[in-house]
């Protein structure tokens, strides 16, 4: 099963936590409050900072899609 549904807007990516374990992992380690977050709990991410996000994601356990 997929935890975060990744979708790449160009200049954002958008990461969508589709599990109990992605939302708790975005709500720690990136926050409602960090930066414009207008469609919480999916998060808007720059994309030249996409990959180490993700990295991060999958070093902890997460199924990335």
């Amino acid at each position: 099963m997929t935890d975060i549904e990744v979708t790449n807007g160009g200049s954002i990516v958008l990461l969508r936590p589709e599990t109990d374990a992605g939302k708790a992992w975005v709500e720690e380690n990136i926050g409602q409050d960090n930066g414009y977050q207008p469609y919480w709990p999916t998060v808007v991410c720059e994309a030249r900072y996409a990959g180490d996000v993700i990295d991060g994601m999958v070093a902890d356990g997460l199924e990335v899609e």
